[in-house]
């Protein structure tokens, strides 16, 4: 048990390969997943890394032997995935360890409809499950089905925003050899778009840099080919590509709560008065702009987990977090950078303006971005913090510690899995977001002298 407790995470499974996670695991977890779900059926799909596929496939014979048929659709992103889940009603299992370094994997789980499992709905009981059935002899008796649906996904993406009509765009990609590169091709083939593509070949050693566009220096080289070839937009995609970075016509990055703000924007107008959810260190911008185009925003922590359970228990038609991930309820409720892309170069290529130009306007504030800071104490360092902050402003406790005053606001944040605290804080001007900045991190300093 002590091995899977330590793959087996709030949200998915992910650990290092083989010392952590292999084949024989991954086929008890295949015969608990069909166990716990009850399914006659299930889907898989699997990145590019070395040890995907034959992890997928070891899956795969466990769910079989507990007379499960499989749908296998090899190669795919996790947006893929939740397609098939969805379309197929069937649960899925994706088989991925995003952007993670290559030695890693593991599996994202749902059940028929994209639903997600987590800790509290099902995994904690596969988990628990696996460990006892690893190392049983497993005998497939249930079919299994080859199935490409990369046609499939690309035109039900199609038919929820529609590009057609749009005028040509010059876009670069990059996929971090991915899996973008397996399905951007597919996405945007035949559309009026004039694709320079980067580190399109699918290898899981991630040659050229990590596929982790959160991280600054993964984007130089997208900035770089957006400016040399004089591109109206560059997207960068994370492993499984289910993330995507905007970075415009300057080669500037676009933040993703500007990018939130403009797909709430584009959904209001076809669902007036809807829901739209945000986490709590998105834009302050965002439920304005929410608020202004006719919507409701709903605030909630941070986590796809809650971000999905409160879109459904609200109806939202999107959902947006600022580590670029964006959720749609007519997708599911589940997450797409590659649905999130298309919104964007929907709203750039429907006008003339440039992208810089188009996102201005959901561009209110100024913010730090997420900064994590080594803590030995972390109750120590938020009491500090906390009591620094005293009646200078309103206190939050939803989701770590925020302060809002009226023209600033920052959260400090504990690691689930590592002794840090993430720091996010927005201001109306630089120079109120710089002196809030430096006053949290120089507390943080302090506990760690």
């Amino acid at each position: 048990m002590g091995d899977l407790a330590k793959i087996f995470k709030a949200y998915d499974v992910r650990g290092v390969v083989p010392d952590e996670l292999d084949e024989p695991i991954a086929e008890a977890v295949g015969a608990a997943f069909v166990e716990e779900t009850g399914a006659e059926s299930v889907v898989v799909a699997h990145d590019m890394r070395e040890s995907s596929g034959p992890l997928a496939d070891a899956f795969v014979r466990g769910a079989r032997s507990r007379g499960a048929d499989v749908v296998h659709a090899g190669l795919g992103s996790t947006d893929l995935l939740y397609y098939a889940s969805g379309s197929l009603g069937l649960p899925g299992v994706m088989f991925t360890a995003s952007h993670n370094p290559a030695r890693y994997n593991g599996m994202k789980m749902c059940r028929a409809g994209a639903v997600p499992i987590g800790g509290d709905t099902g995994l904690t009981e596969i988990r628990d499950r696996a460990a006892e059935l690893i190392g049983t002899p497993m005998a497939p008796t249930g079919s299994l089905i080859e199935k490409n649906l990369l046609q499939g996904y690309a035109e039900h993406l199609r038919t929820l925003v529609d590009l057609s009509a749009n005028r040509p765009l010059k876009v670069v990609v990059d996929a971090g050899n991915g899996m973008g590169g397996h399905t951007v091709p597919a996405v945007f083939g035949g559309l009026p778009i004039e694709l320079t593509p980067l580190f399109f070949e699918l290898d899981g050693s991630f040659p050229n840099h990590e596929a982790n566009p959160l991280e600054p220096a993964n984007l130089i080289d997208l900035q770089k080919a957006v400016i040399e070839a004089g591109a109206d937009v560059g997207l960068a995609f994370d492993g499984d590509a289910d993330r995507c970075w905007v970075v415009d016509e300057r080669g500037e990055s676009v933040s993703p709560s500007a990018i939130t703000a403009l797909v709430a924007a584009r959904e209001l107008a076809k669902h007036p008065g809807a829901t739209i959810i945000h986490n709590l260190i998105t834009s302050r911008g965002v439920p304005e702009l929410v608020r202004e185009h006719g919507g409701d925003p709903v605030r909630t922590r941070v986590g796809h987990s809650f971000i999905k359970a409160e879109m459904a228990r609200t109806g939202a038609v999107f959902g947006g977090e600022h580590s670029a991930h964006y959720y749609f309820r007519d997708f599911w409720f589940a997450d797409s950078g590659m649905l999130a892309a298309m919104h964007v170069l929907a709203a750039l290529g429907e006008q003339e303006r440039p992208l810089s130009q188009v996102v201005a306007a959901y561009s209110r504030y100024h913010a730090t971005g997420e900064i994590n800071s080594t803590v030995a104490d972390q109750d120590e360092a938020l009491r500090r913090v906390r009591a620094a902050f005293a009646g200078r402003g309103e206190v939050n406790d939803l989701d770590g510690l925020t302060v809002s005053a009226p023209d600033w606001w920052f959260n400090l944040r504990a690691s689930n899995t590592e002794p840090l605290l993430r720091l996010n804080a927005e201001a109306a001007d630089e120079t109120t977001m710089t002196a809030v900045r430096d006053e949290v991190l120089g507390l943080l300093r302090e506990v760690t002298q």
